[in-house]
């Protein structure tokens, strides 16, 4: 009776062992059940999520002078609000496709080669201040716009030129490729304007046309232009003019041809902006002092941008 009782005791102890050893086994099942169903969901085909889960690498393509976007700092370090968006949405990538770390790689882009950068597949998200539109649509993607702004002018400080009919026989300068560049130049054609409309390869030569008075005005979206005044090494000697020319949403571009991987950057999009993370992370960088000189934006967050994350989407006007 005492071996029968002995034994019992030891069955006993093993199952209760065995008891609590299941939930640790059932939870490790059940990540790797989590991990394969998250991928197994995604829809095909998917070639942006395989190429970043073969190389164990995503590529952010980034600016160089679109402060404070995206652009570089004292170190030639890419930094900016949109970079810091695109790395918490590479987080988000990293955790979907199951790896334990995502390399991530920068590649420098101007407004003539980001489309082109995104589509080709050299980069797979596209960190800056990139309009959302119709035109763009036929060729890549975007989530769910980080800023909304438009179109404005810089001019020198001691300027009389208020709008856009008044740079009638002056240089007007904009980005190559860019919203703003389309916008004024269209504008010029249509209104028989007479404005020497000319294209730069970017927003740094730009201020430094608009310096040196080989221009009389920059035509981008303002948000830009206050980060680059602010920036400049005089910024008494820049002010921004004019009624908005466009509206324009800003958003991540990314490619169209892979349903799965913008369902992992929409949603991580949403998921910043629903906890107040995306919130935050705007104040650092238009808020607060920024790299290279510390200086602040001083631009709260606009009715604009706060209205449209109410409801999070990707779909805008145009």
């Amino acid at each position: 009776m005492a071996s029968f009782a002995r034994g019992a005791t030891l069955v006993s102890a093993l199952v209760a062992a065995t008891t609590c050893l299941l939930p640790s086994a059932q939870a490790k099942k059940a990540d790797a059940a989590s991990a394969a169903a998250s991928q197994g969901d995604d829809a095909g085909p998917h070639p942006v999520l395989d190429r970043i889960r073969s190389s164990g690498r995503i590529v952010l393509a980034h600016r160089e002078s679109s402060v404070p976007f995206s652009y570089y700092d004292a170190n030639k370090k890419p930094v900016g609000y949109a970079l810091d968006l695109c790395k918490d949405v590479a987080e988000a990538v990293r955790r979907h496709l199951g790896l334990k770390t995502l390399e991530i790689a920068y590649v420098p882009i101007t407004t003539a080669t980001r489309i082109d950068t995104i589509a080709s597949g050299k980069a797979d998200l596209e960190c800056g201040a990139t309009t959302n539109n119709a035109e763009r649509r036929q060729k890549v993607a975007f989530t769910i716009p980080h800023y909304i702004t438009g179109s404005r002018y810089a001019v020198r400080a001691d300027s009389p030129i208020e709008e856009l009919n008044q740079f009638e026989g002056h240089v007007l300068v904009s980005t190559a490729g860019s919203t703003p560049f389309k916008a004024i130049d269209t504008a010029n054609r249509d209104r028989l304007l007479r404005i020497d409309v000319k294209p730069v390869k970017d927003n740094a030569e730009a201020m430094k046309m608009l310096g040196d008075k080989s221009a009389d005005g920059f035509a981008m979206d303002d948000v830009q232009l206050y980060g680059l005044i602010a920036e400049s090494p005089n910024p008494a000697q820049f002010k921004v003019v004019g009624k908005f020319l466009t509206i324009e949403p800003l958003a991540i571009m990314l490619s169209k041809d892979d349903a799965a991987f913008k369902k992992v950057v929409d949603d991580e999009m949403r998921r910043v902006i629903r906890s107040g993370e995306a919130e935050k992370i705007y104040d650092r960088w238009f808020t607060k002092p920024i790299p290279p000189k510390n200086v602040s934006m001083n631009l709260p967050m606009s009715y604009l941008l706060r209205d449209s994350w109410k409801y999070p989407s990707d779909a805008v006007a145009n």
